[in-house]
């Protein structure tokens, strides 16, 4: 009877009153918190030329699940507001049952507290923490995100803590390599694509960008790639010959570097204006011929193996994009990391080899391959553990991985010349199937494998030419055989008899 005292229209002024107070110290509470955060995050980023992200298993995979975790804990936070709902008990205020008016308020307190900050960082969580390379291209990131992308891990921490698990065990299952496609990828030079577009991000501020690149899209977290035959080639017929040689040549322990190119420009000096890394022969530079080659010492284990192999060094830079400067070619900067060098030669997939004829010029790969669109461009870039994953970008490895270049060099010979005048027709690749084009046989094909420990984060580049921005496409390798002839028809033995050497 007590509630009828108070007349019915001043009963539901009351009721809309304490309602709307509610409602507005959830909003200024939660607008409170939000900026208070927003704040904090303002005065503790850094700002960064070469932000480095770590490349690790753990930061790609939990990007992901944390930016769709949300929209599945978010239909449980809606279904509460059916009990806040009960409002429309209240936008019935000519009946008397407002009692529950008195229960309103906790009802009315869950909207503020828990639907206010996600209305606001819905839209950012969708962004993550994702790499820039994972950014379409040229496209910035925003000042506002960074506080986004904190909110929810606070609130999200126990989905994110459960699925580590989860995506660690994705890297462990697709490390064995991928069934291949039985007749093999396509020709190498033709694959893996290049981009058309000019680079035109940058690392970070844009007060430190390095017009001289490489730039933040010329890298890829290694577990984004998908998995590929690419490294594979065609599986062997009852004709192929399956077995492989492998020399032993050192890691340039003696620190034998020039930028030199016998091959592309003999006789001129600095024709690369880039450092090349060698091993074997150790007399190759612009004024070396085939006698001074045969004459040259080595650092091959087995002394009757004199050949060049060389290709451009991976230089580490700091992470504001600064390093030590080459004293010749200032645009390369960085500190010269030395690779493990694995040499290998292996047969082909439908015949029998012959042995290639001494002095044999090879290469492969273009160093101009940014500027000429992907012409002839062989860069097969990965990380231990993950070779069933080809890219044409430096790759970003998980901790405990690291990046890897494999360089398959042509081995279908025209059968009379040593060098041609671009390089390449005198010795091609074979097709797809393995098979050498009319008019060519095959010859122990040799694969390079390099294996550097780079810093963690996007600062390693090649040397490479001022005008190819550091581009990962422009790896390349060369070869001259000097090999002595009897060494050169074991090679040829071992590998058409399938045997391991």
């Amino acid at each position: 009877m007590a509630r009828h005292q108070i007349p019915r229209h001043l009963r539901r002024r009351l009721v809309a009153a304490g309602t709307a107070a509610v409602c507005i110290l959830g909003a200024a509470v939660g607008i409170g918190i939000y900026g208070a955060a927003q704040a904090d995050d303002e005065q503790a980023r850094p700002v960064q030329c070469l932000p480095e992200i770590p490349p690790t298993s753990e930061a790609p995979p939990p990007e992901a699940p944390p930016s769709e975790e949300p929209p599945a804990e978010e239909p449980p936070a809606s279904e509460e507001p059916p009990a806040s709902e009960e409002p429309p008990a209240s936008e019935e205020p000519p009946v008397s049952e407002e009692p529950p008016a008195s229960e309103e308020p906790p009802a009315s307190e869950e909207p503020p507290a828990s639907e206010e900050p996600p209305a606001g960082t819905a839209p950012q969580s969708l962004r993550g923490d994702s790499p820039l390379s994972a950014r379409p291209r040229g496209q910035q990131p925003t000042e506002e995100q960074p506080p986004a992308s904190e909110q929810p891990p606070a609130t999200e921490e126990p989905p994110a803590s459960e699925e580590p698990p989860a995506t660690e065990e994705p890297p462990a299952s697709e490390e064995p390599p991928a069934e291949g496609d039985e007749e093999g990828p396509p020709p190498p030079e033709t694959v893996p694509p290049v981009d058309d577009d000019a680079p035109e991000d940058d690392f970070g501020d844009d007060e430190c960008t390095d017009e001289l690149g490489p730039f933040a899209q010329d890298f890829v977290s290694i577990l984004e790639v998908d998995r590929n035959n690419l490294a594979r080639g065609p599986r062997p017929n009852r004709n192929g010959s399956r077995g492989t040689f492998t020399t032993d040549c050192g890691n340039n322990e003696n620190g034998n570097f020039n930028s030199d190119n016998l091959i592309a420009a003999p006789g001129k000096v600095n024709a690369a204006e880039h450092t090349h890394d060698y091993v074997g022969n150790q007399d190759v530079n612009a004024e070396a011929t085939d006698d001074s080659l045969a004459a040259a010492e080595t650092t091959c284990e087995n002394a009757a193996d004199q050949s060049a192999y060389f290709w451009p060094v991976l230089r580490a830079r700091n992470a504001d994009g600064t390093g030590a400067v080459d004293e010749v070619n200032a645009h390369n900067t960085g500190t010269i990391l030395r690779p493990t060098v694995q040499l290998q030669f292996r047969g082909n997939a439908r015949s029998d080899v012959v042995a290639m004829p001494r002095f044999l010029k090879a290469l492969t790969g273009n160093s101009k391959g940014q500027t000429a669109g992907g012409v002839n461009v062989n860069a097969k870039w990965t990380c231990t553990g993950f070779e069933n994953r080809i890219t044409d970008k430096y790759p970003l490895c998980p901790r405990g991985s690291q990046v890897t270049r494999i360089d398959d060099f042509p081995s279908c010979w025209d059968g009379a010349n040593t060098d041609s005048a671009n390089h390449r027709d005198h010795i091609v690749f074979p097709d797809r199937r393995g098979a050498c084009p009319a008019g060519t046989q095959a010859v122990p094909q040799l694969r390079v494998t390099l294996t550097w420990e780079v810093p963690r984060g996007r600062v390693f580049a090649l040397d490479a030419f001022p005008a190819e921005l550091h581009s990962p496409v422009t790896a390349h390798n060369d070869f001259i055989n000097v090999m002595s002839e009897d060494l050169m028809n074991e090679v040829v033995e071992c590998v058409n008899n399938g045997r391991r050497c």
